[in-house]
């Protein structure tokens, strides 16, 4: 598989502290590909510099051997790599379906003038994200949740509306930071069902995780960090049985 996304030397500091030093990887297209790490070792700032959220101080990130470096979050979306967030960020106030169309909104090519007097085309467009809206909500498990407000949604369906916003943009690549977080056994199973059909979709996926369980089980390729820098990579079984991850994850001897 040829590289979808390539990260080379990149470098992030935040004043004295250096967050991500020289972090170089591959995502293999059509790959789900895990990026592991302690609490604090640099994963969501190598996210971050990614998807344009931070600027790459040195470094490089190619994404269909397109430079990202120096774009803003909402270009980077536009040429087809979508995110999730370690902290859930919704549309608390607005139903499922309308935050899913706000996901939508930038494969749309209505302009105001089109909106405002209601022509065929933007009527047509907007019948469109509809409906793909409520696809990709049943896709994620929400089939019927449609009109509840975000915030009245438990904390694992909201992850699932999170992940069914990020797909309603087209992604190539989609990057879900954490998105595990807070769920319950069989929520994770269930995750890890969704993943593999996020996958079948042709898409490739890069993930943060702390449940190892979850990370072994959909995980292809992982690449381990510790305090910003990259101490191992390779197949899950060679990872978990490699000396520095064992010493970074704190002495675990079955991670």
């Amino acid at each position: 598989m040829s590289a979808l996304l390539e990260v080379r030397g990149i470098t992030k500091a935040f004043g004295g502290l250096t967050a991500v030093r020289d972090v170089s990887f591959e995502v293999a297209e059509g790959a789900v590909v895990g990026l592991i790490g302690p609490n604090g070792a640099g994963k969501t700032t190598t996210f971050n510099l990614i998807t344009g959220n931070y600027r790459v101080d040195r470094g490089t990130v190619r994404f269909k051997e397109r430079s990202l470096v120096g774009l803003r979050p909402h270009r980077i979306v536009s040429l087809g790599v979508a995110r999730t967030f370690q902290n859930i960020r919704l549309f608390q106030q607005l139903s499922a379906v309308e935050n899913v169309l706000a996901g939508r909104h930038c494969r749309t090519r209505a302009g105001l003038l089109s909106a405002l007097l209601r022509l065929p085309g933007q009527v047509r467009e907007e019948r469109e994200a509809v409906a793909r809206a409520m696809e990709e909500l049943t896709f994620v498990g929400l089939h019927g949740r449609e009109l509840e407000l975000a915030k009245n949604l438990s904390y694992g369906n909201q992850r699932r509306l999170e992940i069914a916003r990020a797909l309603a943009t087209d992604p190539k690549l989609l990057i879900l930071d954490e998105p595990a977080g807070g769920m319950n056994e069989q929520e994770t199973d269930q995750l890890v069902e969704l993943i593999r059909k996020i996958q079948q979709r042709g898409i490739t996926l890069l993930l943060i995780e702390h449940d190892m369980s979850l990370v072994m089980r959909a995980c292809e390729h992982l690449v381990v960090l510790e305090y910003g820098e990259k101490i191992a990579e390779g197949p899950p079984a060679a990872v978990r049985k490699d000396p520095k991850v064992i010493e970074a994850y704190l002495g675990t001897e079955e991670l």
